[in-house]
């Protein structure tokens, strides 16, 4: 019975953290293996568990209902942390649809989706910054504090992560056009000024010169748009941390 007793919390608590591991970046790229994601949710639920305590009396039933509470909790914490560092790769695919480059689209093994390269080269460098700035200590440490405002079977509150859901879409929106707008200022002057010089010269086809241009564009620009990504990811690792607190508060 006091091994039950003890081994229980671990186990929910485990299993909160590793479907949270699973869903939110940087842990969720596919690059990291489940079974280290695995390892690494029953490692941090080892170091929470010495403050997390569960009633003697539980029935078979009642952990189980508290282990879909606690993946409940997992997965809507780490849809919120997924949504708001999705804001680097939607900079990416701003370029690659307004630079020609969403034309040529493959796919991402990584994140089983398709994208044109200025996508999939922001996330890459995204997941990289996380892991180099220290950001996924944030989220490590905010997850920690919902055990606190959570304990062990509460429930989330689904409007409140509804409104937090909500909010990190349009920062999601917001954050991409923050990193992606110079160089999409300038490819839109670029447009203008094909425009322009199709009515100047009509018998030049300038639209066709307006692919290579664009690309040019971004390839030469686009270390204007990296110089940003570090500022920009510690700005959305607090973001996220804040996130966290609001949605489990």
């Amino acid at each position: 019975m006091d091994l039950a007793i003890a081994v229980v919390p671990v186990a929910l608590a485990a299993l909160r953290v590793t479907v949270f591991l699973v869903i939110a970046p940087p842990f969720s790229h596919r690059a990291v293996p489940a079974t280290v994601k695995a390892m690494l949710g029953v490692g941090l639920a080892l170091a929470m568990s010495t403050s997390l305590t569960v009633p003697v009396d539980l029935t078979a039933t009642d952990v189980i209902l508290m282990g879909l509470s606690e993946a409940v909790v997992g997965a809507g914490l780490g849809v919120l942390v997924a949504l708001i560092f999705a804001a680097v790769q939607t900079a990416g695919r701003f370029l690659d649809l307004l630079g020609g480059f969403e034309l040529g689209q493959a796919f991402d093994p990584m994140t089983m989706t398709s994208g044109g390269p200025f996508g999939r080269f922001y996330l890459m460098i995204g997941v990289v910054l996380l892991f180099v700035s220290d950001g996924y200590q944030l989220v490590v440490g905010g997850l920690a504090r919902s055990f606190q405002a959570l304990p062990l079977g509460a429930m989330l509150d689904l409007g409140a992560l509804a409104g937090q859901l909500a909010g990190a879409v349009s920062q999601m929106f917001l954050a991409g056009l923050q990193v992606a707008g110079p160089l999409i200022a300038v490819l839109f002057l670029a447009d203008v000024g094909m425009g322009l010089l199709t009515r100047v010269a009509p018998a030049l086809n300038a639209f066709a010169l307006g692919f290579p241009l664009k690309i040019l564009i971004n390839l030469s620009l686009g270390s204007i748009v990296l110089a940003a990504l570090p500022g920009v990811v510690a700005w959305l690792a607090d973001l996220a941390f804040d996130g966290i607190g609001q949605a489990t508060s």
